[in-house]
């Protein structure tokens, strides 16, 4: 069985158009007190600089894919990592120094299990306040069953399934319900693992607005409906 200290981690980054923030997110996972295995980062069609960031940065593995969305960049991601545990960055976030540190103690190899944690969300530096004032920034860390927050074995992660690659919103709340009507055990850490960057141009909080989560909730419902019935 692997040991906590030479157990791999795969880092997948979903990156579209993410040029500005996309080293920062790098630097915070090499920075790791216990260091990632490799780190995949999926272009997910990008029209600016991204390429030539995630090019530049010496340990990271850049896969580009034509725009599919989310969800399709984080499935490629996990149907190429090789490593025994799998996690995920958004390409404008940070994680906190100790996240896989705290999370490989409480994965314990157990199978079945998902480790996540607190979120905690900030304000980038470059905006002004005047640009800051619009944007929604809650100031407590708050629990995340997030994907940015999450790590699992990688073959956990493959038999609950793929992200549903038609949802363009809510891809990882489905899979998270998925997960837990499988009976995946879930653990939350106290800890703040991820720190949610709020900038004019939030990739989630633009689809929040063009889209719902009804077809996520309603693939929700019905599975478990069609659950008790059988």
């Amino acid at each position: 069985m692997t040991s906590t200290t030479s157990r791999r981690v795969s880092v997948v980054i979903p990156a579209f158009n993410a040029e500005a923030y996309l080293a920062e997110a790098v630097a915070s996972i090499l920075e790791q007190t216990a260091p990632a295995a490799e780190i995949l980062v999926i272009d997910d069609g990008s029209s600016d600089g991204t390429g030539n960031v995630a090019r530049s940065i010496q340990g990271v593995t850049y896969v580009r894919q034509a725009n599919a969305g989310v969800a399709a960049a984080l499935n490629h991601g996990t149907r190429i990592a090789s490593g025994d545990c799998i996690a995920f960055l958004s390409a404008d976030d940070i994680w906190s120094p100790d996240k896989l540190a705290w999370q490989h103690q409480a994965l314990q190899d157990a199978p079945n299990r998902l480790v996540f944690g607190h979120m905690q969300h900030f304000v980038s530096p470059e905006l002004t306040p005047v640009q800051a004032a619009g944007l929604v920034c809650p100031p407590e860390p708050m629990p995340a069953f997030s994907a940015g927050t999450l790590l699992t074995r990688l073959d956990t992660f493959r038999a609950i399934g793929p992200l549903n690659e038609s949802f363009t919103v809510g891809e990882f709340l489905d899979w998270y319900g998925r997960a837990r009507d499988g009976a995946a055990e879930v653990i939350m850490l106290d800890a703040v693992l991820s720190r949610r960057r709020v900038h004019l141009d939030n990739q989630s909080t633009r689809a929040l607005r063009e889209k719902s989560y009804t077809p996520v909730l309603k693939a929700l419902l019905d599975r478990r409906r069609s659950a008790k019935a059988n």
